[in-house]
C-alpha cells in the first residue's frame, strides 16, 4: 500500500513539473529612461520616433523638435496606423510624465517591443519648438 502511494505522488510530482510555466514568456515591458538618455539617443541614432502624447493644442504649443503627436486618448485607436513597426524604437514623452506612462503601457499591451519613456516636456532641459 505504502509503494502504491509513493508512486501516485511521484506521477503527480512529475505531471505538475511538466505543467508549469517554465518562466520563458517574459512579460512585456517599456523601459523608463531620463531626459538626457532620451536626448543621448536622438543624438547617435536613427530610426526612432519621437512620440509626443499630449493633445493637439498643446503639441502646438510647443514641442521637442521631430515629435509626433497622437494624444494618449487615440493611442489604442490610432497605433497600428501611425506606428506601423512594432518593433521599432519609440520614445514617448507627455507634459509630466502620467500620461506617457500610460501611452507606454498600452503600446506594449498592443504588442510594440521597443519602447521608452522619458516623462515629461516639462522636465525637458534641452530644445523645443
Amino acid at each position: 500500500m505504502k509503494r502504491v502511494f509513493i508512486w501516485i505522488l511521484l506521477v503527480l510530482m512529475l505531471l505538475t513539473a511538466c505543467g508549469q510555466d517554465k518562466g520563458n514568456d517574459q512579460e512585456a515591458v517599456y523601459v523608463n529612461i531620463t531626459a538626457q538618455e532620451a536626448k543621448k539617443i536622438m543624438d547617435d541614432q536613427e530610426g526612432y520616433i519621437l512620440l509626443d502624447v499630449r493633445t493637439q493644442e498643446e503639441y502646438d504649443q510647443g514641442h521637442i523638435p521631430g515629435a509626433i503627436v497622437v494624444p494618449d486618448t487615440e493611442i489604442e485607436a490610432r497605433a497600428e496606423e501611425v506606428l506601423p513597426d512594432k518593433d521599432q524604437l519609440i520614445l514617448v514623452y507627455c507634459r509630466s510624465g502620467r500620461r506617457s506612462k500610460n501611452a507606454a503601457q498600452i503600446l506594449v499591451e498592443l504588442g510594440y517591443t521597443n519602447i521608452k519613456e522619458f516623462g515629461g516636456i516639462i522636465d525637458w532641459p534641452y530644445e523645443v519648438e
